[in-house]
Protein backbone atom coordinates (compact mmCIF):
# COMPACT_ATOMS: atom_id res chain seq x y z
CA UNK A 1 0.00 0.00 0.00
CA UNK A 2 1.77 3.05 -1.02
CA UNK A 3 0.02 6.81 -0.19
CA UNK A 4 -0.23 9.29 -2.77
CA UNK A 5 -1.28 12.66 -2.19
CA UNK A 6 -3.05 14.87 -4.58
CA UNK A 7 -3.13 18.75 -3.95
CA UNK A 8 -5.24 21.05 -6.16
CA UNK A 9 -5.80 24.88 -6.64
CA UNK A 10 -8.36 26.59 -9.25
CA UNK A 11 -6.43 29.38 -10.68
CA UNK A 12 -2.89 30.12 -11.42
CA UNK A 13 -2.74 32.62 -9.20
CA UNK A 14 -3.77 29.88 -6.20
CA UNK A 15 -1.15 27.76 -3.93
CA UNK A 16 -1.90 24.64 -4.92
CA UNK A 17 0.95 23.16 -2.34
CA UNK A 18 -1.15 25.25 0.56
CA UNK A 19 -2.59 22.14 2.46
CA UNK A 20 1.15 20.25 1.78
CA UNK A 21 2.15 20.56 5.22
CA UNK A 22 -1.22 19.14 6.60
CA UNK A 23 -0.94 16.45 4.87
CA UNK A 24 2.31 15.42 5.63
CA UNK A 25 1.12 15.76 9.03
CA UNK A 26 -1.53 13.81 9.07
CA UNK A 27 0.38 11.10 7.78
CA UNK A 28 3.09 11.52 10.15
CA UNK A 29 1.17 11.17 12.89
CA UNK A 30 -0.75 8.19 11.75
CA UNK A 31 2.69 6.41 10.94
CA UNK A 32 2.32 6.85 6.89
CA UNK A 33 4.62 7.62 4.24
CA UNK A 34 3.56 9.85 1.53
CA UNK A 35 5.51 8.29 -1.62
CA UNK A 36 4.55 10.95 -4.26
CA UNK A 37 2.73 14.49 -4.35
CA UNK A 38 0.82 15.38 -7.79
CA UNK A 39 0.37 19.20 -7.70
CA UNK A 40 -1.93 21.33 -9.89
CA UNK A 41 -4.08 24.09 -10.76
CA UNK A 42 -7.29 23.33 -12.41
CA UNK A 43 -10.82 23.53 -11.85
CA UNK A 44 -12.22 20.76 -9.38
CA UNK A 45 -15.15 20.83 -11.65
CA UNK A 46 -13.45 19.81 -15.14
CA UNK A 47 -12.36 15.95 -15.41
CA UNK A 48 -9.58 17.63 -17.12
CA UNK A 49 -6.82 16.72 -14.49
CA UNK A 50 -3.87 15.43 -15.91
CA UNK A 51 -1.76 15.20 -12.57
CA UNK A 52 -5.05 13.74 -11.15
CA UNK A 53 -4.91 10.76 -13.73
CA UNK A 54 -1.45 10.28 -13.76
CA UNK A 55 -2.04 9.40 -9.98
CA UNK A 56 -4.45 7.23 -11.04
CA UNK A 57 -2.33 5.65 -13.76
CA UNK A 58 0.57 5.51 -10.83
CA UNK A 59 -1.84 3.61 -8.41
CA UNK A 60 -1.93 -0.19 -7.70
CA UNK A 61 -4.48 -1.90 -5.91
CA UNK A 62 -4.53 -1.15 -2.96
CA UNK A 63 -3.10 2.60 -3.00
CA UNK A 64 -4.20 5.52 -0.83
CA UNK A 65 -5.07 8.95 -2.74
CA UNK A 66 -4.71 10.95 -0.12
CA UNK A 67 -6.47 15.09 -0.23
CA UNK A 68 -7.37 17.85 2.11
CA UNK A 69 -10.81 18.10 1.11
CA UNK A 70 -13.22 15.84 -1.02
CA UNK A 71 -14.05 18.92 -2.85
CA UNK A 72 -10.39 18.90 -4.07
CA UNK A 73 -10.94 16.06 -5.67
CA UNK A 74 -14.19 16.83 -7.03
CA UNK A 75 -16.75 19.71 -7.68
CA UNK A 76 -17.90 17.78 -10.56
CA UNK A 77 -21.03 17.14 -11.83
CA UNK A 78 -23.12 13.94 -11.21
CA UNK A 79 -22.41 12.75 -14.46
CA UNK A 80 -18.59 13.43 -14.43
CA UNK A 81 -18.73 12.42 -10.81
CA UNK A 82 -19.57 9.02 -11.67
CA UNK A 83 -17.27 8.43 -14.29
CA UNK A 84 -14.04 9.67 -11.74
CA UNK A 85 -15.43 7.52 -9.04
CA UNK A 86 -15.89 4.26 -11.72
CA UNK A 87 -11.91 4.99 -12.80
CA UNK A 88 -11.00 5.18 -8.74
CA UNK A 89 -12.67 1.69 -8.24
CA UNK A 90 -11.49 0.48 -11.30
CA UNK A 91 -8.23 0.86 -10.05
CA UNK A 92 -8.93 -0.11 -6.38
CA UNK A 93 -7.70 3.16 -4.83
CA UNK A 94 -8.77 3.83 -1.70
CA UNK A 95 -9.83 7.87 -0.84
CA UNK A 96 -8.78 9.42 2.17
CA UNK A 97 -9.86 12.72 2.86
CA UNK A 98 -9.11 14.73 6.44
CA UNK A 99 -12.54 16.45 5.84
CA UNK A 100 -13.81 12.27 6.14
CA UNK A 101 -13.47 10.59 9.13
CA UNK A 102 -14.73 7.67 8.29
CA UNK A 103 -11.73 7.22 5.92
CA UNK A 104 -9.14 7.24 7.94
CA UNK A 105 -9.24 3.74 8.87
CA UNK A 106 -8.92 2.71 4.82
CA UNK A 107 -5.24 3.89 5.55
CA UNK A 108 -5.02 0.69 8.30
CA UNK A 109 -7.64 -1.71 7.32
CA UNK A 110 -6.88 -5.29 7.83
CA UNK A 111 -9.01 -8.39 7.09
CA UNK A 112 -11.20 -8.20 3.83
CA UNK A 113 -14.29 -7.92 5.49
CA UNK A 114 -13.44 -4.62 7.39
CA UNK A 115 -12.06 -3.43 4.43
CA UNK A 116 -15.22 -4.07 2.35
CA UNK A 117 -17.28 -2.52 5.10
CA UNK A 118 -15.38 0.62 5.32
CA UNK A 119 -14.77 0.92 1.54
CA UNK A 120 -18.84 0.73 1.21
CA UNK A 121 -19.22 3.68 4.19
CA UNK A 122 -16.54 6.02 2.94
CA UNK A 123 -18.21 5.20 -0.87
CA UNK A 124 -21.76 6.72 0.58
CA UNK A 125 -19.82 9.57 2.42
CA UNK A 126 -17.86 10.62 -0.32
CA UNK A 127 -20.96 10.42 -2.83
CA UNK A 128 -22.46 13.17 0.03
CA UNK A 129 -19.69 15.46 -0.11
CA UNK A 130 -19.08 15.12 -3.63
CA UNK A 131 -22.79 16.72 -4.14
CA UNK A 132 -22.28 19.23 -1.40
CA UNK A 133 -19.15 20.34 -2.96
CA UNK A 134 -20.68 20.21 -6.40
CA UNK A 135 -23.65 22.39 -4.90
CA UNK A 136 -21.59 25.18 -3.22
CA UNK A 137 -19.59 25.75 -6.86
CA UNK A 138 -22.99 25.98 -8.30
CA UNK A 139 -24.02 28.46 -5.76
CA UNK A 140 -21.02 30.84 -5.43
CA UNK A 141 -21.07 30.75 -9.51
CA UNK A 142 -24.90 31.85 -9.44
CA UNK A 143 -24.30 34.34 -6.77
CA UNK A 144 -21.42 35.53 -8.60
CA UNK A 145 -23.88 35.93 -11.76
CA UNK A 146 -26.28 37.66 -9.95
CA UNK A 147 -23.46 40.37 -8.68
CA UNK A 148 -21.95 40.95 -12.14
CA UNK A 149 -25.47 41.34 -13.47
CA UNK A 150 -26.10 44.18 -10.85
CA UNK A 151 -23.08 45.78 -11.12
CA UNK A 152 -23.89 45.88 -14.75
CA UNK A 153 -27.04 47.20 -14.03
CA UNK A 154 -25.58 50.05 -12.21
CA UNK A 155 -22.66 50.61 -14.74
CA UNK A 156 -19.94 49.94 -12.19
CA UNK A 157 -18.96 46.70 -13.27
CA UNK A 158 -15.19 47.04 -15.23
CA UNK A 159 -14.46 43.12 -15.27
CA UNK A 160 -11.11 41.71 -13.93
CA UNK A 161 -8.38 43.86 -14.31
CA UNK A 162 -5.75 42.63 -16.76
CA UNK A 163 -2.57 41.49 -16.19
CA UNK A 164 -0.92 44.27 -18.51
CA UNK A 165 2.91 43.09 -17.36
CA UNK A 166 1.92 39.06 -18.69
CA UNK A 167 -0.14 40.14 -21.33
CA UNK A 168 2.99 42.72 -23.16
CA UNK A 169 4.95 39.39 -22.24
CA UNK A 170 2.67 37.33 -24.46
CA UNK A 171 2.23 40.05 -27.82
CA UNK A 172 5.82 39.94 -27.47
CA UNK A 173 6.10 36.14 -27.24
CA UNK A 174 3.75 35.93 -30.62
CA UNK A 175 5.58 38.91 -32.48
CA UNK A 176 8.75 36.62 -32.12
CA UNK A 177 6.44 33.96 -33.82
CA UNK A 178 6.76 31.69 -31.24
CA UNK A 179 3.51 28.95 -31.21
CA UNK A 180 0.50 29.13 -29.64
CA UNK A 181 1.09 25.80 -27.35
CA UNK A 182 4.62 27.13 -26.45
CA UNK A 183 3.24 30.14 -25.39
CA UNK A 184 0.40 28.63 -22.94
CA UNK A 185 2.77 26.73 -21.82
CA UNK A 186 5.00 29.10 -20.56
CA UNK A 187 2.47 31.76 -19.17
CA UNK A 188 -0.32 29.65 -18.20
CA UNK A 189 -2.72 32.06 -20.64
CA UNK A 190 -5.98 30.53 -21.77
CA UNK A 191 -6.07 30.12 -25.47
CA UNK A 192 -8.87 32.49 -25.28
CA UNK A 193 -6.90 35.11 -24.49
CA UNK A 194 -4.23 34.27 -26.49
CA UNK A 195 -6.65 34.42 -29.13
CA UNK A 196 -7.58 38.14 -27.98
CA UNK A 197 -4.05 39.40 -27.37
CA UNK A 198 -3.66 37.98 -30.73
CA UNK A 199 -6.19 39.95 -32.79
CA UNK A 200 -5.35 42.76 -30.92
CA UNK A 201 -1.30 42.61 -32.16
CA UNK A 202 -2.96 42.09 -35.58
CA UNK A 203 -4.89 44.78 -35.49
CA UNK A 204 -2.27 47.25 -34.39
CA UNK A 205 -0.13 45.98 -37.03
CA UNK A 206 -3.13 46.76 -39.96
CA UNK A 207 -3.00 50.50 -37.96
CA UNK A 208 0.59 51.08 -38.14
CA UNK A 209 0.38 50.01 -41.61
CA UNK A 210 -2.31 52.07 -42.28
CA UNK A 211 -0.64 55.19 -40.26
CA UNK A 212 2.39 54.63 -43.22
Amino acid sequence: MLIRAYLRASTKEQDASRARNDLQRFADERGLKIVSWYVENESGASLARPELFRLLSDCHPGDILLVEQVDRLSRLNAEDWSKLKAEITAKRVRVVAMDLPTSYQLANAGDDFTSRMLDAINGMMLDMLAAIARKDYEDRRRRQAQGIASAKAKGVYAGRPEDTKRNAAIISMLRSGQSWNTIIQATGCSRSTLSRLARRLAEGETEKVSAA
